[in-house]
């Protein structure tokens, strides 16, 4: 209670470019349907930071040092008691979490896929790109995807916003770019993409169109209400991927992609890992009942790590994030 007798407003931090703060108004409205007390004036509250991740633009998220630069100002305020629940996008979290917190709430899960966009239609499939084209990414998994199709095709470092990517398509930087279905759906944006890529095409990434949910572990009211907002399936998914990710040690000099579905009440997890470049690729597929999801998923991680070996990760580590990404920032 606050000091004047009336109740504290439940507190939602977010970052704040279009697709976060979407994301943040779809949980509020989630939590509104679900909790009539918090459709009340001044119950719930949008409290917007800016990461370092958000910040800094013009490196690769490897360079500045992976994806905790999307969580790390969120954690804080979190632990602070400044917010009383983190919306995050789940495949920027780290697979490990502060101490103090828990995140045991995925929303249900948009589609997982990449599309594909092509700076005038014309072309449909990477496949198709002409030799030596342009592709705008900031994704080593994609990138090592894209080169394992063509080595001839350049990726260029590609941040920013949704709305910043497609600018810059529009001028010319770039001849194409990919971009998660997910979000584009939740900003109502999905009309650009020129194609969808299946998993065939295009593995994506750990957690992809998931959002999960954070909060303090001791704090019982939060807790009550994103426990009623959590989708299972999503979260054994979720669950099963980063177990993968975890097995593998993943950092953003690793190309790694998990995908995990449930069909006819059994789970099925897709993974991948490769050199950037995409010379060298290793791919793994596993099954199994829902309630062993963790383990799939870090069964399947263990396993590529073995059949890689000791090496394929060195040369990881040792590489520098100009020879990893090999290309001019743009």
């Amino acid at each position: 209670m606050a000091e004047d007798g009336e109740v504290k407003p439940f507190r939602i931090g977010t970052r704040g470019s279009p697709l976060a703060l979407a994301q943040a108004y779809e949980t509020r409205k989630r939590l509104q349907e679900k909790f009539p007390e918090l459709c009340e004036d001044g119950a719930l509250e949008i409290c917007v930071m800016k990461t370092q991740g958000d910040m800094i633009l013009d490196k690769s998220l490897m360079e500045l040092g992976g994806k905790g630069l999307f969580t790390k100002e969120l954690d804080t305020a979190l632990l602070g008691d400044e917010v009383d629940i983190c919306v995050h996008s789940m495949k920027d979290v780290p697979t490990w979490l502060p101490e103090g917190t828990v995140l045991p709430c995925n929303l249900p899960r948009e589609d997982t896929n990449d599309a594909f966009i092509h700076k005038d239609g014309s072309v449909k499939r990477i496949e198709d790109l002409p030799d030596n084209s342009v592709i705008g990414t900031a994704s080593l998994r994609r990138q090592s995807q894209i080169q394992a199709k063509n080595p001839t095709l350049k990726c260029v470092n590609f941040r920013g916003n949704v709305q910043t990517r497609l600018r810059k398509l529009d001028d010319g930087v770039v001849d194409a770019t990919l971009l998660a279905i997910a979000g584009l759906k939740r900003m109502d944006m999905d009309d650009c993409a020129t194609a969808v890529l299946d998993w065939d095409e295009m593995l994506p990434a750990v957690a992809q169109g998931a959002i999960g949910i954070q909060c303090r572990s001791d704090d019982e009211r939060s807790l009550k209400y994103i426990d009623a907002l959590n989708h299972p399936d999503t979260k054994a998914c979720v669950d099963c991927e980063r177990a993968f990710l975890e097995a593998l040690d993943g950092n953003c000099k690793t190309p790694i992609a998990g995908q995990a579905r449930i069909i006819d009440g059994k789970i099925e997890f897709r993974g991948l890992i490769a050199m950037p470049n995409g010379s060298v690729k290793y791919e793994t597929e596993s099954q199994g009942e829902i309630g062993d999801a963790k383990d799939i998923g870090r069964k399947a991680g263990e396993e590529l790590k073995e059949e890689a070996g000791d090496k394929f990760f060195e040369m990881m580590v040792e590489m520098s994030p100009q020879q990893v990404i090999g290309q001019l920032t743009k």
